[in-house]
C-alpha cells in the first residue's frame, strides 16, 4: 500500500500510542507469573506476535475490542512445549525475549519468522542459552532463525557481546528469573542502547522481579546485570499499566518541529525509563521552542528554523530515522554517530534513510557507523520512495515530506501497524494531506 503526502501545515493536539517496548515486556512478564491485565497496551502487529508466543507457551491473551486493556492469564513459570512452530512475523523483540523463554521448556521449541526477521543477528542469545545449559542452534548454522532451542535450562553465567542487541540482556534476564540457579550477564563489550534494560529492570520491578546491574572497574561502568533465580512474576493488584511511547512520539514531535502552525501538542508524554524521551532534548537543541508538562504527560513543540545538530544514538538507535529526516530541514549539517548497530534492524535504517532521502533531493554521506544529512546543500523535492517494509522509516519520511516541494509517494506505507497503527489518521487529524492508497 502506498501513502500520498502533500505539503502541509500541522497543527492542534494528538496522542502518542503506548509503548511498544513496554507493552512486549509488560505481556510476557503476565504470561511468565498467573496473569495480570494489561492497561493502555499497544495492539500492534509486533504485539500480538509477542501475545501469540505467550499462548503457544501455554497462556492466553484476550485483547479488548476498544484496545484499552489485554487480560493475559499465564503459565505460572512453566511454559510447556509448543503445539506448532512460534512464528515471531515481523517483531525482532518476540524473537528474542521468546527464545530465551524458549530455554524454560522442558522440550523443544522452533521459532521462526518473517524474511527479514530471519535476517537479523541472534547468534549472541544462542551462545548464551547454550553456557546456561539449553541446547539453542540455527537450522542454517547462520545465527539466524529458524532457531531451535532444547531445555530446560538451569542457569548460570552467561557471556555476551553488548554492542549487537540490549534485547539479548533483556531477554536473558527475564528468564532467568525462572531458572533453578539465576543468571549472571557478563558484557563482552560496551552496552548500546542500554535504556532499554532500564525499561525491563523497570517492568521487573513492576512484577515483582528483583534485577540489577552488576559494577564494573569504575563507579560508572557496568560490567553486567544479575537476577536471582526462582522468582515469581505478581504484577501489584494484578495490573500494568503501560506509558507513552517517545519513539512514536518522535514523528509527531518532528512534525511540529518543521511544519507546526505554530506549533503541535503531544500527548501521552508520561516520564519514563524510555532513551528515546531524548528526542526532546534533540529536537531543542536544533532550535524548536519545546516545552514538556510532565505532571500532564503533554509536550509541546512550535516550528521554528533548524540548525544541525551531533547527536551520538547508541543508546537511542531508533531515533535515527527521524533526527535524518529533521536533518535534511535543518541548515548545516545533522551527524548522527556510533550508529552501526542501527544497520541490524527491520532492515539497514543507515543505508535506508541515505538513499530514501537522497532521492527527495538530500545531500547525505554515509559511513559505516554514521550517517551525515548536509541540510544546507539541500532542497526537498516529492519523490517516489520505499518504506522498506519498515516502520520507522515509513513514517520518517512523512516527516520529510510536509516540506518537500511536491507531492511523495511513500511505498509500503501499511508497515506503520507495526508500532503506530493510527500513524496517518494522526497526521490528518492534525491537518496534513497525507492519505494511504490501495
Amino acid at each position: 500500500m502506498d501513502a500520498h503526502v502533500s505539503p502541509s501545515s500541522v497543527s492542534g493536539t494528538a496522542r502518542a500510542p503506548p509503548s511498544k517496548s513496554y507493552t512486549h515486556r509488560a505481556i510476557l512478564a503476565a504470561g511468565l507469573g498467573d496473569g495480570a491485565t494489561v492497561r493502555d497496551p499497544l495492539v500492534s502487529a509486533d504485539t500480538r506476535a509477542t501475545a501469540r508466543a505467550v499462548e503457544a507457551f501455554g497462556g492466553t491473551v484476550a485483547f479488548a475490542d476498544d484496545g484499552s486493556a489485554a487480560r493475559v492469564d499465564g503459565f505460572a513459570g512453566e511454559p510447556v512445549t509448543p503445539d506448532d512452530v512460534v512464528d515471531c512475523a515481523n517483531s525482532g523483540t518476540t524473537m528474542r525475549l521468546v527464545t530465551a523463554v524458549a530455554g524454560l521448556v522442558d522440550g523443544t521449541t522452533v521459532l521462526t519468522g518473517d524474511s527479514s526477521l530471519r535476517s537479523r543477528p541472534q547468534g549472541p542469545l544462542l551462545d548464551a542459552l547454550t553456557q546456561l545449559g539449553a541446547g539453542a542452534r540455527s537450522t542454517r548454522s547462520n545465527g539466524q532463525a529458524p532457531l531451535v532451542v532444547d531445555g530446560p535450562m538451569t542457569g548460570g553465567t552467561a557471556s555476551i557481546p553488548g554492542d549487537v542487541s540490549s534485547q539479548f540482556v533483556t531477554a536473558l534476564l527475564m528468564a532467568g528469573a525462572l531458572t533453578d540457579d539465576g543468571v549472571d550477564v557478563a558484557l563482552e563489550t560496551d552496552l548500546k542502547s542500554a535504556p532499554y534494560v532500564d525499561i525491563t529492570l523497570d517492568v521487573l520491578d513492576a512484577f515483582g522481579v528483583a534485577a540489577e546491574p552488576t559494577a564494573g572497574e569504575t563507579a560508572e561502568a557496568v560490567a553486567g546485570y544479575r537476577v536471582d533465580g526462582r522468582q515469581s512474576y505478581a504484577a501489584a493488584g494484578g495490573e500494568y499499566r503501560v506509558p507513552g511511547d517517545f519513539s512514536s512520539m518522535s514523528y509527531l514531535l518532528a512534525a511540529g518541529a518543521v511544519a507546526g502552525d505554530p506549533e503541535v501538542v503531544v500527548d501521552g508524554a508520561v516520564p519514563s525509563a524510555q532513551g528515546d524521551a531524548a528526542i526532546l532534548d534533540v529536537v531543542e537543541r536544533m532550535g524548536a521552542p519545546v516545552d514538556w508538562d510532565r505532571d500532564a504527560g503533554a509536550v509541546t513543540v512550535e516550528r521554528a528554523a533548524l540548525s544541525g545538530v551531533t547527536v551520538d544514538v547508541g543508546d537511542t538507535p531508533d531515533l535515527l530515522p527521524t533526527i535524518a529526516a529533521l536533518g535534511a530541514v535543518a541548515d548545516g549539517d545533522t551527524r548522527i554517530e556510533n550508529a552501526e548497530h542501527v544497520r541490524y534492524k527491520e532492515t539497514d535504517r543507515v543505508t535506508a534513510m541515505a538513499e530514501e532521502l537522497a532521492k527527495m533531493g538530500a545531500s547525505v554521506t554515509e559511513e559505516r557507523d554514521a550517517l551525515t544529512v548536509h541540510g544546507s546543500e539541500t532542497t526537498l523535492e516529492g519523490a517516489t520512495v520505499d518504506g522498506r517494509a519498515d516502520h520507522r522509516i515509513v513514517m520518517s519520511l512523512a516527516v520529510a515530506a510536509l516540506v518537500a516541494d511536491g507531492d511523495t509517494t511513500i511505498q509500503g506505507c501499511e508497515h506503520v501497524d507495526v508500532s503506530f497503527p493510527g500513524f496517518f489518521d494522526a497526521l490528518a487529524d492534525l491537518g496534513a494531506h497525507a492519505h494511504p492508497m490501495d
